[in-house]
C-alpha cells in the first residue's frame, strides 16, 4: 500500500515538473529551474557516485550500482519522469563535478558540513550516521573517545577527502593516517594488517564486519560524531531544491525511507552480491 502512495505522489510530481518546464516562461526572461530544464530536455538525470560506500552506494559481482543512495536516486528520476544514468568516480571528485556541471546531484553517503555547505546545497539528511572505527584489535574496538589512540603507534586509513578524513587529522593528529581512494581499499588494509583501524561512517564500519566474518572485524557500535547524510545539488537553482526537499518529505511521509532503511541494513541478502 504504501508504495502505491509513493507512486501516486511521484506521478502528481511528474505533471508539476511538467507543467513548469511546457509553461510560460520564468520572470526577467530566466528560466524557472535552470536544472530542472536541463534534465528534462537531456530525459536523463545524472547522478554522481562513488559507488565503493556500502550499504549506501556499492557495485556489485556483476557490475551493477546498487544501496540505499541509488533506490533515492531512482526515485528522483521516476519522479521527474526521466532515466537514471550514474557516472560513479572517487569520492574526492564528487564536489568538482557537481560543481563543474558534470553531474546533476550527488547521492554517496556525503555529510552536510558548513564547508561544502559554503560551495554547495544540501536537501535532507534523509540518513544520520556518525564516525565508527573498524579494526582486529579488542583494544581500539573498546574506545569511547577518538583521543584513546592518538598516539603515533598507532596506524589508521579512511576515505580521501571525507569527514573521515577531517576527524582524524583533528582529533587523532599523532596517528599515522593513510588517505585512500575507496573504501574497499580502505577495509583491505585492516584485514590485511597493513593499518590498525579504518575510521569511516559507523554503517560502513558494522556492514563490513557482516561482509568479511572470517577476517575477525570489530566494529565500534556507538558512533564517534553526528553526520547527517545529504543529497548535493548546486545552490543556484531554488526551485530544484525545493522539488528535492518535497520529494524527500514524501517518501519520509508515506514511509519509504523508513522501508529503505529496512531493506538496507536489516536484510543482509545483497551482501552475496558483492565482489
Amino acid at each position: 500500500m504504501k508504495k502505491i502512495h509513493v507512486f501516486i505522489c511521484l506521478v502528481l510530481v511528474v505533471g508539476f515538473v511538467s507543467a513548469c518546464a511546457h509553461g510560460p516562461a520564468a520572470p526577467f526572461g530566466g528560466s524557472a529551474s535552470p536544472v530542472i530544464d536541463r534534465v528534462l530536455k537531456r530525459g536523463q538525470l545524472i547522478v554522481g557516485t562513488a559507488a565503493t560506500m556500502p550499504p549506501f552506494t556499492m557495485t556489485t559481482k556483476g557490475g551493477s550500482i546498487i544501496g540505499l543512495d541509488i533506490d533515492i536516486a531512482d526515485y528522483i528520476a521516476d519522479g521527474m519522469g526521466v532515466e537514471l544514468t550514474l557516472e560513479t568516480m572517487p569520492f574526492s571528485d564528487l564536489l568538482p563535478a557537481l560543481e563543474a556541471g558534470t553531474v546533476d546531484v550527488i547521492i554517496s553517503g556525503m555529510t552536510i558540513t558548513p564547508e561544502r555547505n559554503l560551495k554547495v546545497a544540501f536537501v535532507g539528511p534523509y540518513f544520520v550516521s556518525g564516525k565508527g572505527v573498524l579494526t582486529k584489535a579488542e583494544t581500539i574496538a573498546a574506545i569511547k573517545d577518538g583521543t584513546e589512540i592518538n598516539n603515533s603507534d598507532t596506524t589508521l586509513v579512511v576515505l580521501r577527502g571525507s569527514t573521515s578524513q577531517k576527524f582524524v587529522e583533528a582529533v587523532m593528529p599523532d596517528a599515522r593516517l593513510y588517505a585512500v581512494g575507496s573504501y574497499d581499499e580502505a577495509v583491505d588494509m585492516v584485514r590485511n594488517d597493513k593499518v590498525h583501524a579504518m575510521v569511516a561512517d559507523y554503517p560502513v564500519c558494522v556492514i563490513s564486519t557482516y561482509r568479511y566474518p572470517e577476517s575477525g572485524l570489530l566494529s565500534v557500535i556507538t558512533p564517534l560524531t553526528f553526520e547527517p547524510l545529504g543529497i548535493a545539488v548546486s545552490g543556484s537553482d531554488p526551485h530544484f531544491i525545493n522539488w528535492l526537499e518535497n520529494l524527500l518529505t514524501t517518501l519520509a511521509g508515506v514511509g519509504e525511507l523508513e522501508n529503505l532503511h529496512d531493506k538496507w541494513f536489516e536484510n543482509g541478502d545483497w551482501l552475496k552480491k558483492l565482489p
